[in-house]
């Protein structure tokens, strides 16, 4: 992880992430920011975004939009295919026998992300 000087931007991007279990997008925190922080990018939040996911103060999750996470302990997740919605997956435990399955084959597994791709139950009757 690298070490980053201070920025206010970062911190307000961070802490907005912070603050929602809804995973959102960069287009999502940017809008939510914006009209507090007249002189922010839309380049600057994805710039953020994606840098403080590599540094691991955030998990990305990725998809057709990628979306981000403040919670970077192991966990799974849901995916709508329809609105693109995201949620925590928490009944199913982290399992690092797949972690070892991909070791075995050769691969050095920092760890794995289990994502699960369906309907949400907002679309489900819409698309059913």
């Amino acid at each position: 992880m690298s070490k980053q000087r201070f920025s206010y931007q970062r911190e307000q991007i961070y802490q907005m992430v912070t603050m929602t279990d809804q995973h959102p997008t960069a287009e999502t925190v940017y809008h939510q920011l914006k009209p507090s922080m007249p002189r922010l990018s839309l380049g600057t939040v994805y710039r953020n975004l994606h840098r403080m996911a590599q540094d691991g103060r955030l998990m990305e999750i990725d998809g057709p939009v990628a979306r981000f996470d403040a919670n970077t302990h192991p966990h799974s997740h849901y995916r709508c295919r329809f609105c693109g919605k995201v949620a925590d997956f928490p009944e199913l435990p982290y399992d690092a026998a797949l972690d070892q399955r991909a070791a075995e084959g050769g691969w050095q597994v920092d760890g794995h992300s289990l994502v699960f791709y369906g309907i949400c139950p907002d679309c489900s009757g819409d698309h059913s």
